[in-house]
């Protein structure tokens, strides 16, 4: 109990002081009846750019899966160990969510890490360059657009990456089925960490632009 992060502490008791005496018959409901969810995030690991932050969601509100890169691998029912299919699989099957959005964001370390791969792996397993492998394709494509900066360039994958997150995510028959009798919709986004700007794509041609809010200045 004395090695656990102070922080996390403080903001537990925070917790206990603030949201949870605010919320505590949503808890309880949450604990009796399961969580249902009508949408599922997908989104980056990173901690500067959290769903349920962004999104201002509350407990029970969203289902979040969250990897490095929000990368949705194609369909692969080898019998390997997939986490990010299994939690697709239960949002979708068990869930029932009506969303799927798979959400990017700026500076993302491991689209950098696409573009630029390490000379030496950070460990013998490799496991960032064996996923990041992913995109390899487009992102050696747009690691050749020689015009374009680096931070251009990391912006052009980092949204290449969610439409293509999109076409695997439709590699997936239960998706594809439910998407195809209108059940299932999904989306594209993407944030700018220094701006707080939410970017959405266009789910016809794929092009990202700021929605227009009500009241925003």
């Amino acid at each position: 109990m004395m090695n656990f992060p102070p922080r996390l502490l403080e903001g537990y008791k925070a917790f206990v002081h603030g949201a949870l005496p605010r919320q505590q018959a949503r808890f309880r409901d949450l604990a009796e009846a399961g969580q249902k969810p009508e949408t599922m995030i997908v989104a980056c690991c990173d901690s500067r750019a959290a769903p349920e932050v962004i999104f201002d969601s509350i407990p029970g509100e969203v289902f979040v899966l969250r990897n490095v890169a929000n990368l949705v691998p194609p369909y692969e029912p080898d019998g390997a160990f997939h986490s990010t299919s299994a939690a697709l699989e239960f949002a979708v099957q068990a869930l029932k969510v009506k969303n799927i959005v798979v959400m990017g964001h700026a500076r993302c370390g491991g689209i950098g890490a696409a573009l630029t791969p390490m000379e030496k792996p950070l460990s013998p397993g490799d496991f960032i360059g064996k996923w990041m492998s992913l995109l390899r394709p487009a992102a050696d494509k747009v690691a050749g657009y020689d015009s374009m900066t680096a931070s251009e360039r990391n912006t052009a994958l980092e949204r290449i990456s969610i439409r293509h997150s999109i076409d695997n995510l439709r590699s997936f028959p239960c998706v594809k089925i439910l998407e195809d009798k209108g059940r299932l919709s999904l989306h594209g986004a993407w944030f700018d960490i220094a701006t707080g700007e939410l970017w959405i794509m266009d789910p016809a041609t794929g092009d990202f632009a700021r929605p227009i809010l009500e009241g925003a200045l």
